[in-house]
């Protein structure tokens, strides 16, 4: 890779990176409105995703230890929002599983950060939207491309 094209990519990500923030600030924000830390939406989006999934892979998965994530997981189930279910495969494990409760919860956080994004993209123009439809894919390559 030459030199300007390095430079060019420092650039850009020095760019993107305080709009990435502020964006993702924005909805963490519109998570806490919903009565949920940004660790437990996560959470319960992660157990609703892969229902069965333990408190382990949990923990692997938002790179967590597995005595934080346990705690995450209690207040999840006693809110009532999550709930444990046997392993019908291996009696000793119990796997999680979201209740409706919590299925309610999912969606009414994704409405209202859905809300209040759908209302900044309403103000840009259709030629600012575009670009940021183009940008979809890669923004989430980002999270999946391995270093």
């Amino acid at each position: 890779m030459a030199a300007l094209d390095l430079l060019d990519i420092t650039t850009l990500a020095d760019a993107l990176r305080p709009a990435l923030l502020r964006i993702s600030r924005r909805l963490r924000l519109e998570a806490h409105k919903a009565g949920l830390s940004v660790l437990d939406a996560l959470i319960l989006a992660a157990v609703k995703k892969n229902p069965g999934v333990g408190v382990s892979a949990l923990a692997e998965a938002e790179q967590t230890s597995k005595p934080t994530m346990s705690a995450h997981v209690m207040r999840l189930t006693v809110a009532g929002l999550v709930e444990r279910r046997g392993d019908a495969a291996d009696k000793r494990r119990a796997g999680l599983a979201v209740t409706a409760v919590g299925t309610r919860k999912l969606e009414a956080i994704r409405r209202q950060r859905n809300d209040w994004l759908a209302a900044r993209l309403a103000k840009l123009t259709p030629e600012e939207r575009d670009a940021l439809a183009a940008a979809v894919a890669p923004l989430l390559r980002l999270t999946t491309v391995e270093p």
